[in-house]
Order: structure tokens, then C-alpha cells, then sequence
């Protein structure tokens, strides 16, 4: 499995054996993997694959995981990595009743934020995403896209050294899809930031620094767009991932379900674990 880091300097997430049981099913089964500091690192694969509990795990929100997963230099869910890292949910976690500006105002507070910098700040995240036109519509009045921004803008606040995203281009048009990839790339490029963004569209795949190919719990394989092509005789991601699992296809597998699904249809029938995220 592909692995290359940036020369001299700590990947922003190790993670090592890393598995998460929900019940009574491996959601996420032994993963090694890192994320190198500073890149734009895309986790790819289909509904339902756990890349919504992988993400969990990394910001320290999953329950019952195991294995080690190391973040910023920290183990994952250490108090002191609160401030240092946003995590972009895929329903907008921001209040309805509220307009856009309040709500940056109202989790910048949360956040520490001094009051004398917090205009500031709140301008800068609106600038961000291209809301500065919507600074007073209610948040409840926007488009789905439109409130996702918001959510993206709340994790911008505290400009943090990682941004965990789950889905956050899906439904967007594609005008604003590029706006936001731009954006991406420029927290990269300009301040530092990390940001692993997950997708089930195989096309975002090459707007990536590198990528984490998922299928049923497990990791098919790590590295750049680039690499991962050369590596299967691929021209294009999606055929690099069919050929993936195609290679990783045994006979005993024929008719099973993702992990996330079929861990949620178990809870469903009455099983006692604990109740599950929304699976990616």
C-alpha cells in the first residue's frame, strides 16, 4: 500500500490497526493509515463504506474504537486538540433561527474567541465561503448548500491546523463545488491547514494531494491520484478503485453488505449496541 508523507515533518493523522465495532459488525476493520500535515487528502468510496465513522474516530466523537489513531501529535478525542481542529458534519450543525452572522458571532464565543477580535474573525470566515452577501438572511431562509457553508465557515473560525469534512460538495452546483475546492487548496497553500474531505464522487478524486480508497470497513489503498493510477494500470480513479476491488474481491464476499449498513439493520432489529452516526 502506497504511502509517501511530506520530507520533515509529522503527518497530521497516524493511525494504526484502528477499528471501530458497532453491533456486532466491524464498521471499520484494522485500518493503517496517515494523513500528511498540510495536504488536501480526499477518503473516498461508496454510501455506506464508514467513511463517516472513520471520521468520527479521528475527531475523537466515535464510540468504541480501538487501536491507536494519533492526531496532530496528540492521541485522537485529547481535550487540547478541541481548538485545534473543525469538523464539518454532513447536516449543518448551525441554528436555524438564527442569521448567518449570528451564528459565527454566537460560535465564536463559544470558541474563546476575544470579544475585540471576534468581528473579525466572523468577517474573515464569511469571506471565506463567499457568505458575506448573506451575512443577515436568516439561517433557516438558505439553500441546503448555502447552510453548509455556514458550518464551514463555524470550523473556519477558530482557523484550525486540521478540517475533518464529511460530504461537504454534495448537492452543490458545480460552479460552487470548484469555488469550494479552491478554497481547499488555498487553506492548504496559504495557512497550513490539513483538511481530509470525504466524497463518494470519484471524479473530486484528482483535486487531491493524495487519497484513502474505502470498501466495507476496509482500506484498498492510500497515495496520490498518480500513484494509485500507475499502480493498477488505471487512466482514471473510478477504474483504479473497480480494479481495487475487483482485486480484493474473494468468494466468500459475494452478497455482503457494507459494515455501516449492515451494523445499522442489526440495531434496528433490536440488537444492544450503541446507536450509530449516519453512515457515509
Amino acid at each position: 500500500m502506497m504511502n509517501k508523507s511530506a520530507p520533515g515533518r509529522e503527518p497530521a493523522v497516524r493511525a494504526a490497526g484502528l477499528t471501530v465495532v458497532r453491533g456486532g459488525a466491524r464498521v471499520i476493520d484494522g485500518l493503517d493509515f496517515t494523513v500528511p500535515a498540510g495536504s488536501v487528502t480526499g477518503l473516498l468510496g461508496p454510501s455506506g463504506c464508514g467513511k463517516t465513522t472513520l471520521m468520527r474516530a479521528i475527531v475523537g466523537a466515535q464510540a468504541r474504537v480501538s487501536g491507536t489513531v494519533e492526531v496532530l501529535g496528540r492521541p485522537g478525542g485529547s481535550p487540547e486538540l478541541r481548538h485545534r481542529l473543525g469538523y464539518v458534519t454532513q447536516d449543518p450543525s448551525v441554528y436555524r433561527d438564527l442569521t448567518v452572522r449570528q451564528n459565527l458571532d454566537y460560535f465564536a464565543a463559544v470558541l474563546g474567541i476575544p470579544r475585540p477580535r471576534r468581528a473579525a474573525a466572523v468577517d474573515g470566515a464569511l469571506t471565506d465561503v463567499d457568505l458575506g452577501a448573506k451575512a443577515d438572511a436568516l439561517t433557516g431562509a438558505l439553500s441546503g448548500g448555502q447552510r453548509s457553508r455556514v458550518s464551514l465557515a463555524v470550523a473556519l473560525l477558530g482557523t484550525p491546523e486540521l478540517l475533518v469534512l464529511d460530504e461537504p460538495t454534495v448537492g452543490l452546483d458545480p460552479v460552487l463545488r470548484r469555488d469550494l475546492w479552491n478554497l481547499f487548496h488555498r487553506l492548504a497553500d496559504e495557512r497550513g491547514t490539513t483538511l481530509l474531505i470525504s466524497s463518494h464522487v470519484m471524479d473530486e478524486a484528482d483535486r487531491c494531494h493524495r487519497l484513502l480508497l474505502m470498501r466495507e470497513g476496509a482500506l484498498l489503498a492510500q497515495g496520490s491520484p498518480a500513484e494509485l493510477r500507475e499502480a493498477t494500470g488505471s487512466a482514471t480513479i473510478e477504474g483504479a478503485f473497480l480494479r481495487l476491488v475487483d482485486r480484493a474481491a474473494r468468494p466468500e464476499s459475494a452478497g455482503r453488505e457494507e459494515p455501516e449498513r449492515r451494523a445499522d439493520r442489526e440495531a434496528d432489529a433490536g440488537n444492544t449496541g450503541p446507536e450509530g452516526d449516519t453512515a457515509a
